[in-house]
């Protein structure tokens, strides 16, 4: 009744476009592995960060690949081992767009401090909206899905604030290893497919989850009524 096929037809563009930017991710990554730079990824970090006047964020060696991550609370740098101890354009430039986020958050970085205000109403909206929408399927009352959906906005907006923060934390990233002499033209053009690959995750997430919305909100309003 609510789940029919025209989501999964409406959302295929994203989901495609998510299994695209996955494999090209995982293809960048491991031939920017093969590009050696003089230092490892946790020192370029070290670097941008001091260069740019921080010195109040650590660093530290954090378990499995691609959980590279900024923790603001913290104030500290989670690089996974392969990241953390690699000289490779791959290490440092994962490293450096998380130092990015670092220097966001030292610069006070507006949208970043926006992401950080909707991240737990987005935890509790996708909880939310999965929970309400099958109670809704379930018992048959389109309040509860409609509630769901607007729950889910909640992620729609956290999403849509991601995007700039992810690319600005990049562009930092790529200006700041060539500014500091870390990775040459060779190793610059690989650190900058990686991160324009994980870039693209983050937009194809973003896509699906808006289509979602918008496709649920249409049946609510009017779009879906005749088949109700």
């Amino acid at each position: 009744m609510y789940l029919d096929f025209r989501l999964l037809l409406l959302t295929l563009p994203a989901v495609l476009l998510m299994f695209w930017a996955q494999y090209r991710l995982r293809s960048t990554y491991s031939a920017g592995m093969q590009i050696q730079t003089p230092l490892t990824g946790a020192a370029a970090a070290a670097h941008m960060l001091e260069s740019a006047g921080v010195h109040d964020v650590g660093i530290e060696e954090t378990p499995g690949q691609l959980s590279d991550h900024y923790d603001p609370g913290a104030k500290v740098l989670r690089l996974s081992s392969e990241v953390y101890r690699s000289r490779t354009a791959t290490a440092v430039g994962i490293a450096a767009h998380e130092a990015g986020h670092a220097l966001q958050h030292a610069t006070g970085y507006l949208p970043l401090s926006l992401r950080s205000v909707a991240a737990p109403a987005a935890q509790f909206g996708g909880s939310a909206f999965s929970i309400l929408l099958m109670l809704g399927m379930f018992l048959r009352q389109p309040m509860f899905i409609l509630l769901g959906v607007v729950a889910f906005m909640a992620v729609c907006v956290f999403q849509i604030i991601t995007l700039p923060v992810e690319f600005d934390a990049s562009s930092r990233a790529k200006r700041h290893l060539v500014d500091l002499g870390i990775v040459d033209e060779e190793g610059s053009a690989a650190v900058r497919k990686v991160l324009n690959a994980a870039a693209l995750t983050y937009v194809a997430a973003t896509l699906h989850s808006v289509i979602t919305v918008i496709y649920y909100l249409s049946r609510f309003s009017g779009g879906g009524r005749s088949d109700r």
